[in-house]
């Protein structure tokens, strides 16, 4: 996953949720108490390893898991699992399950094309395994549409990036309404089944399929929070974990309380880190010469000028259907991955300045996927994160909200307050949602935080270190989202000796970047 955030582009990451309910925070907190594993009932999933197509170095198989973990014997559905074997050379050591993010990240699509970030010594030494989590891609999914047709008119059916003026406030509003109004027609059971702690406890029957004592686990972006959920509810289980890009419990779970005041990532601080994250691509850039950054005005506070003055420009006069909120919300999407993301946003920027419409990139060959490409509608991502963070109710307290982030992060902080408004409307809370305590005793854990994240501030990092119970925090001093796909062999030295023999780099460690922007 690229980002992090409900609406369904390159970036995730990919989100709505729903007022928790002070019986649901109390059955969370009791889940807790209870150590939070489904009963020994529940059997474990047979994987039946196959390749997954002729001439393909990973295997898939399908794992089928109780929908609620409170009645196994009831309704099942379907995981869809792949797997890359450990390469070797060396003593395969076991599994590492890999979550991409989201929510809504498909670990069947994403794994594989991500698989050369992963370090080296660590895809010789165990097999990689990731999963469409419940709700998602190719696994039991939540699909809100009779047919593609339907989908893709409810997604021209409102604005690109975010909506401007009270007239596109009214239509966004009503398109994320009527949104929550066909998924609660389509299976109002699935949709208060896929939460994180249901996933949670799918990850460990996987974790006791492939035969693993304990789990060996890196998440990214909200696989961070995933992860957090599963040490916290199977302290015992975790052998070692990795968090990269993280997610903040508190913020996520606004502490365990019902009243949201604020929505999710205002609440962690992504407008914040997202402003500052351009402000530092637009001073880079203009430090640059026009050579390598298209958009260089000669100068850093010039640059920042003129992208001010472009997006003004498209307020009154878009470029084709480059508008100034689509823009915006381009551009944030693009600072997730630097290489080649930060250049081929210099030059789109460059040409919307004279007027043009944005070529196409070239077509990059992409890594093949061992599964099929599946409908990823961003209901799916929306299901988790409405479920399980809460977001204020009332739809047009967004505006109020927009504009005090606004007042403070400019153009960033629209595009990540609009985020989180189809929470206001989303019908359905999780059945289960763990709220703390988020420091149970287990095994040492390490969290990556990079400096200047668009999405996952780096403050958020500082707190999941702080509140689980044993984590090192180890900073990556450079840009984008996760420090996986913005690659340091400084943090995949420390997460290989880590993930293999367990240690831990020294207090206050810093990496950086192999290849700086521009």
């Amino acid at each position: 996953m690229r980002r992090w955030r409900m609406r369904n582009r390159r970036r995730g990451a990919t989100t709505v949720a729903a007022l928790v309910t002070l019986s649901m925070a109390l059955a969370g907190q009791q889940l807790a108490e209870a150590g939070g594993g489904p009963t020994a009932s529940v059997p474990v999933p047979k994987l039946h390893w196959k390749p997954c197509a002729p001439n393909t170095d990973y295997d898939c198989a399908t794992a089928q898991v109780p929908l609620d973990y409170a009645k196994p014997r009831g309704r099942s559905i379907s995981l869809a699992v792949v797997k890359r074997k450990a390469t070797g050379p060396g003593r395969r050591l076991g599994t590492l399950f890999f979550n991409p993010g989201g929510p809504g990240g498909p670990g069947t699509i994403q794994f594989p094309q991500n698989y050369e970030f992963f370090p080296k010594q660590v895809r010789q030494r165990f097999d990689i395994v990731s999963w469409d989590p419940r709700g998602i891609g190719n696994s039991t999914a939540v699909n809100c549409f009779e047919t593609p047709e339907q989908a893709a008119r409810w997604n021209a059916g409102h604005p690109a990036g975010f909506p401007v003026g009270q007239a596109q406030r009214r239509q966004w509003i009503a398109s994320y309404r009527e949104l929550g109004r066909l998924c609660e027609k389509r299976d109002p059971e699935l949709l208060r089944h896929v939460g994180t702690v249901d996933t949670a406890r799918d990850l460990d029957r996987l974790r006791r399929a492939v035969g693993d004592r304990k789990l060996t686990y890196m998440g990214i972006s909200y696989g961070t929070i995933l992860g957090a959920t599963y040490a916290n509810l199977y302290p015992s289980k975790v052998r070692a974990m990795t968090l990269d890009s993280d997610i903040a419990p508190s913020a996520w779970t606004n502490n365990g309380s019902d009243d949201a005041r604020l929505p999710t990532f205002l609440r962690m601080g992504s407008d914040r880190s997202a402003a500052a994250t351009l402000d530092r691509f637009l001073s880079l850039c203009g430090s640059a010469s026009t050579a390598r950054c298209a958009f260089s005005a000669g100068g850093p506070a010039a640059t920042r000028r003129k992208f001010d003055q472009l997006t003004d420009r498209l307020r009154a006069h878009p470029v084709g259907i480059w508008t100034y909120a689509k823009t915006v919300s381009d551009t944030i999407s693009s600072l997730y991955i630097v290489h080649p993301g930060w250049t081929a946003l210099a030059a789109r920027l460059q040409q919307l300045w004279n007027g043009q419409v944005p070529s196409a990139a070239p077509a990059q060959p992409a890594p093949p996927t061992p599964y099929p490409i599946p409908y990823l509608g961003e209901e799916q991502g929306a299901a988790v994160f409405c479920g399980d963070s809460p977001n204020p109710r009332n739809p047009w307290l967004y505006h109020r909200y927009e504009e005090a982030s606004a007042a403070r992060t400019g153009d960033a902080g629209r595009d990540w307050t609009w985020a989180a408004e189809p929470c206001a409307t989303w019908p359905a809370v999780a059945a289960t949602r763990y709220v703390g305590p988020w420091n149970k005793p287990t095994a040492p854990i390490l969290v990556v935080g990079t400096a200047y994240d668009p999405s996952t501030p780096y403050s958020n990092a500082r707190a999941m270190s702080k509140e689980l119970a044993n984590a090192r925090l180890l900073t990556n001093t450079g840009y984008g989202h996760t420090a996986l796909l913005n690659p340091s062999r400084c943090v995949n030295a420390h997460e290989s000796r880590y993930l293999i023999d367990g240690t831990l780099p020294r207090p206050g460690t810093r990496c950086a970047q192999d290849t700086p922007p521009f």
